[in-house]
């Protein structure tokens, strides 16, 4: 059997194996993650193994607490239940093998050989169905709901949606279906929608959430996926008389030649009753405990914003940061509350312990006090920065997100986290998609989501406009 240099430890199927199973199980596989190839379906049974690329939300595919969760996670499990019909000896099942990428990445990734599913429950389009073939189950229907924020302006026909601007996934069929409403605004010469292409780091359940804080006002999401977050996000409406476009078809995808699993898969689909399954058993298990983003945009965050500006301005100019990021990340530690005190002891906008504050690096006095402890949050993000993350090598975004990881969870964590990060074949110099996956799996969720958080903040105030940026 070959070494591997795989995505080790996150990759095996099983919600209920645990982090050391998944990786024993791992170091069984012979398989090169990093290789892309393109077997055919009688090749991938005989390899015993099958590259599902999988999109790293916290609806499709996450870990929690060392375990793999997600409804995506739940599809890929019960086929490979099917697939193992009868086949006792573990030592022989087919194994499913998962392989984060990006939404955008989902078609480019499978076309190159690098898995062999896009599970995601992709819109089939006609401009899609030219790249890639889909498995679908004809019961599985989907429609793109409307969504808006309870105090923005309803919408009561489609004319309603002129000059409204929406705030829709990048890339996805959101956009096609938009594009065809201008149209035929364009032929009645009505102002045509503004289409804003989120973040590409941002899925469906980021741009709802930013949707309820108010910080977007509008945007669409299939009909499954919103009637569910409905459930726990008060602030968001539904708008189910408005029709953009037909009700579609979705499904995973496979490369076009590789028509046996094509079969296999719509054979599988089947049987399985989707509509029970994602109404049952997906609010239950993944909805109940989530905890959401607040508002940085409200008009009593903002006044309490524009107290700080200055500071955090002024030492961002000294650190060489952007404002915005600090301010994001003091929403995140402490809601921009200086009086704030930790159980741990950490005090103040930037939630430092008194450790911290007194360290050689650091240095600051009085650091209970507003400016100085803005001062002394921020030196000792820059020290972490120059210190562990100054490698050309790593993007200036990876560098703020190490460094906010490392703020949070220590430098020496992320640094076993990074050698980690490559012995699983990802990028051990870019945190999104690829050490964050391992810091999921080693760390549990709380690092993962005070960056993902940071970051999201940090994009809402960049899109504030009442911020001088």
């Amino acid at each position: 059997m070959l070494r591997l240099t795989l995505l080790l430890i996150l990759i095996v199927l099983s919600v209920s194996v645990s982090f050391a199973e998944q990786n024993e199980l791992a170091n069984n596989l012979s398989i090169s993650i990093n290789k892309p190839e393109k077997p055919t379906f009688k090749q991938m049974l005989e390899k015993r193994y099958i590259r599902a690329l999988v999109v790293y939300s916290k609806t499709d595919f996450f870990f929690d607490q060392g375990h793999v969760k997600g409804l995506q996670i739940e599809f890929l499990q019960q086929y490979e239940k099917y697939l193992n019909q009868g086949i006792k000896n573990e030592a022989e099942k087919i194994r499913i093998i998962f392989i984060p990428v990006t939404f955008s990445e989902l078609i480019p990734a499978l076309n190159k050989g690098k898995g062999d599913i896009a599970a995601s429950l992709l819109t089939i389009t006609p401009e899609r169905e030219l790249e890639v073939s889909f498995a679908s189950s004809s019961k599985f229907e989907v429609r793109e709901l409307l969504v808006r924020h309870k105090d923005a302006k309803p919408i009561n026909k489609i004319e309603d949606l002129s000059g409204k601007t929406l705030y829709v996934l990048k890339n996805s069929s959101y956009i096609e279906h938009l594009q065809e409403i201008n149209r035929s605004f364009k032929l009645l010469k009505l102002p045509l929608i503004k289409i804003e292409q989120a973040d590409g780091r941002l899925l469906s359940e980021d741009i709802l959430e930013l949707v309820n804080s108010g910080i977007k006002k509008y945007t669409l999401i299939d009909d499954y996926k919103g009637k569910l977050w409905h459930k726990v996000l008060p602030n968001i409406t539904l708008n189910k008389t408005i029709k953009i476009g037909e009700t579609y078809h979705t499904g995973w995808a496979v490369r076009n030649e590789n028509t046996e699993l094509l079969d296999s898969l719509n054979a599988f689909s089947k049987k399985i009753k989707m509509g029970t399954f994602l109404g049952n058993m997906l609010f239950k298990r993944y909805f109940t405990k989530t905890k959401w983003i607040n508002n940085p945009h409200s008009e009593a965050e903002q006044k309490k914003l524009s107290q700080f500006v200055t500071y955090f301005k002024k030492y961002g100019d000294m650190y060489n940061f952007d404002f915005l990021a600090l301010l994001a990340q003091a929403y995140q530690e402490s809601g921009l509350d200086n009086s704030k005190v930790s159980h741990r002891g950490a005090v103040g906008i930037m939630q430092l312990l008194p450790t911290t504050a007194a360290d050689k690096n650091v240095a600051i006095e009085d650091f209970r006090n507003l400016e100085a402890n803005i001062h002394a949050g921020t030196k000792y993000l820059a020290f972490i920065r120059n210190r562990y993350y100054s490698d050309p090598d790593i993007d200036p975004l990876s560098q703020l997100a190490f460094s906010w990881a490392a703020y949070n969870a220590g430098p020496a964590k992320v640094r076993d986290l990074r050698y980690l990060t490559k012995k699983m074949g990802l990028n051990h110099n870019r945190w999104f998609n690829n050490v964050e996956i391992a810091a999921g799996k080693v760390i549990g969720r709380e690092t993962v989501r005070y960056v993902a958080n940071i970051y999201k903040y940090y994009i809402a105030y960049k899109l504030s406009p009442v911020l001088e940026h």
